[in-house]
């Protein structure tokens, strides 16, 4: 596959936000390939265009399906597995999101919830224990949020977002 300039400053800059995110920089530049490919491509495609080692490749995309965000498919007949990202935006960053959540989020809000239990059982003094406590009860608030809008169908979550701000014009004042 060619890259014009354009293509590959994608890539490079995907590559550096990766890695700005905890994922490896050649990691992000497969899924950033793949997901502005017209085509499924096989890993030695991907190894050629990148210009990375068979097994970085091999690997990266074995993360990047753990991940949910790269399918694996063969035709009929062919020997080789091609590889597509998550085309759709609005999917893609909903996997992000949730993959996240499940990952990092609800894990840390279930171990407050654990040290806020503690705190009230051992010596803790009341402001560490209040702070403790608005910290799970803030982190909780948002993580209830994203699960109720996560429920609502596509179409509703887009306008929510469109509206962005100006939901405010709603809602009483004060």
């Amino acid at each position: 596959m060619h890259l014009t300039p354009a293509m590959q400053n994608f890539i490079l800059h995907w590559g550096e936000m990766g890695a700005k995110w905890g994922v490896n920089r050649s990691v992000a530049q497969i899924h950033a390939l793949l997901h502005i490919s017209p085509t499924p491509l096989d890993a030695e495609e991907i190894s050629e265009t990148l210009g990375l080692a068979r097994s970085n490749v091999s690997t990266g995309l074995k993360e990047l399906q753990g991940w949910k965000l790269v399918k694996a498919s063969r035709a009929l007949g062919e020997r080789r597995d091609v590889f597509t990202s998550v085309q759709d935006m609005f999917d893609l960053v909903t996997v992000v999101v949730e993959g996240r959540r499940e990952r990092e989020f609800a894990p840390t809000v279930e171990a407050l919830r654990t040290v806020a239990a503690e705190a009230e059982a051992d010596a803790t003094p009341d402001p560490v224990k209040a702070r403790m406590k608005e910290t799970l009860e803030t982190m909780q608030m948002f993580d209830d949020w994203y699960r109720d809008i996560s429920k609502l169908p596509r179409g509703v979550q887009l306008t929510l977002m469109k509206l962005g701000g100006k939901i405010a014009r709603f809602l009483p004042k004060g």
